[in-house]
């Protein structure tokens, strides 16, 4: 009983830290595009090994992203894990540098066993985060009022974004097979996007002066299907293959645009919001349970999905068409001796890279190309079989004009799980 309480408190303070700090993960202007930047949904353990997440299987940790993981888990056990990340970015654009500090609520869940065959997950994720304010100054050739044809006004334009995307799922694994898991999630998905544009004329009637706010908000569901397949060769060595699949799907979503200036207009847009068809594959080796190593490619056809709305940036409305994403990653873990005495024997170590493109356009064109390094440690907690993950994450964001902006990335993502024998059943002579 006493185990539960400390594992309760510490996952309600986790939770409670991360809704707080949540709203203030990024401050990076790409994230004026579609939904923002896609967080990045991987656990502690494999957020320190480029992100691998779709042939991995560890019964001691929790693995959403394939859902047929699930069934790793024995029947003893049930396994709480929460995760918040820090992180310091430096984006340059043109010579001109900024630099950001942001803390991020990465992850809260549970998994446990309903049957011998079937297990469970729950647990909240973020899905994408926008957060950005840009502004520029325009000296104009003349004092005069905005439309004349022979000059033009002295401006400041200022472009601010905030909010996000979060889904709550329940997930279930089954072993179909004996080597043979399928699993699915079912997510609640939910969330609200603002941008806005504000025009300021210094030198001109105040009427002129305005604030265009563009407020999305969605609530849906979302489903996420996966299957894996192990292996063995022998007693020391086993493969597993894992595959995952997401549908494309429309959202349910309103849309609000709304126009300040000398009065206040607000219109309810049809817009249409969407999920792309999302597939992946991916393969883990393991060694006698002390070297793991794996890869992961991942595709998200966001070309096949319009995001039809209006833009705060323009007085027409817009029909904006993305690209697909691809995303490849590859990691490994390793654990000196499971058996030994020696504290840094049991370390679980882990490294990894990955590489992925964006999914939006801009001016027609695709925007960037991004690059991650990755490390960290599983640390177990003494006395019990519960893990400290700590990672450190260098992630670089090039952007493919000259135009386009820079950015450097160092991110410390921190995760606890408690894994927790409350099945067990003590016997007493």
């Amino acid at each position: 009983m006493v185990g539960f309480k400390h594992t309760l408190c510490a996952l309600l303070l986790t939770m409670v830290t991360g809704m707080a700090i949540a709203q203030n993960n990024t401050n990076s202007p790409y994230t004026r595009y579609g939904y923002g930047d896609l967080s990045d949904q991987s656990f502690g353990n494999s957020k320190a090994m480029g992100g691998i997440a779709f042939g991995l299987r560890d019964g001691a940790q929790i693995n959403p992203l394939n859902p047929a993981s699930y069934t790793a888990i024995d029947s003893l056990t049930f396994i709480f894990e929460g995760g918040v990340s820090l992180q310091n970015m430096n984006v340059n654009n043109g010579g001109v540098k900024l630099n950001a500090k942001n803390s991020s609520f990465d992850y809260l869940a549970m998994q446990f066993r309903l049957h011998p065959r079937i297990a469970m997950s729950v647990g909240l994720l973020p899905f994408s985060s926008v957060g950005y304010n840009v502004s520029e100054s325009h000296s104009g050739t003349a004092e005069t009022t905005p439309g004349a044809n022979d000059a033009t006004p002295d401006y400041t334009k200022t472009l601010a974004g905030d909010g996000g995307l979060h889904q709550l799922y329940a997930g279930v694994g089954v072993k179909v097979l004996k080597n043979l898991s399928l699993g699915v999630n079912v997510s609640y998905f939910w969330g609200d996007i603002t941008r806005s544009l504000t025009m300021l004329y210094p030198n001109t009637s105040s009427s002129y002066s305005f604030v265009r706010q563009n407020a999305v908000s969605v609530s849906d569901y979302k489903l996420d299907f996966g299957a894996q397949y192990t292996q063995d060769f022998g007693k020391k060595h086993s493969v597993t293959i894992g595959a995952v699949y997401s549908p494309k799907h429309n959202l349910n979503n309103d849309v609000t645009v709304t126009t300040q200036a000398s009065t206040t207009v607000s219109n309810e847009l049809d817009a249409t919001l969407g999920l792309p068809n999302s597939f992946g594959v991916g393969v883990t080796y393991n060694y006698n349970r002390h070297l793991m190593v794996g890869v992961d490619y991942s595709l998200q056809k966001w070309a096949d999905v319009n995001y039809k709305g209006d833009d705060v940036d323009n007085d027409m409305h817009e029909t904006y068409t993305y690209c697909d994403r691809h995303k490849i990653s590859m990691g490994a873990e390793y654990i000196p001796n499971l058996i030994g005495r020696s504290y840094l024997a049991h370390i679980k170590y882990r490294l990894g890279a990955y590489y992925t493109t964006p999914y939006y356009k801009i001016n027609g064109e695709k925007a960037s190309r991004e690059y991650g390094v990755t490390a960290g440690f599983g640390l177990p907690v003494p006395r019990s079989r519960s893990i400290l993950s700590i990672s450190g994450q260098f992630v670089r964001v090039k952007g493919l004009e000259t135009n386009m902006v820079n950015e450097n990335i160092f991110r410390v993502s921190i995760g606890l799980t408690f894994n927790e024998r409350w099945f067990f059943k003590r016997r007493v002579e």
